[in-house]
């Protein structure tokens, strides 16, 4: 029996998130932490996302280096995917860099997008 793993994108803003939802061609969960991230969220969150594939798309600044450094820490199975320091934010990146990004991690985008 082939049980889909559920994916779950950690993404900082509401713009990150309806960048993906945009680019996202399959069922994907993607959550806010809006900017910084309690450690009681963050240990809850870990708790929710056990045997989940997890992704964190964090923008390419301070803010977003603080966000993966604590998830480092707390979820070290977590896949970090990077967008280009060019575009610095999520938000702010083309959608064709977006749908790249998320291909190589295995995640379906739509192909308006390749």
């Amino acid at each position: 029996m082939n049980v889909e793993v559920e994916k779950v994108i950690i993404v900082e803003g509401k713009t990150d998130k309806q960048k993906l939802k945009e680019v996202i061609s399959e069922p994907v969960t993607i959550i806010c932490t809006n900017g910084t991230i309690s450690t009681s969220k963050l240990d809850q969150l870990v708790d929710e996302l056990l045997g989940k594939d997890v992704y964190i798309l964090a923008d390419s600044d301070d803010a977003g280096d603080k966000l993966r450094k604590q998830f480092r820490k707390e979820f070290p199975e977590a896949l970090h995917l990077f967008v280009d320091r060019t575009y610095r934010e999520v938000a702010a990146s083309p959608s064709a860099h977006i749908a790249s990004i998320l291909l190589a991690a295995n995640i379906d985008v739509h192909s308006k997008y390749l």
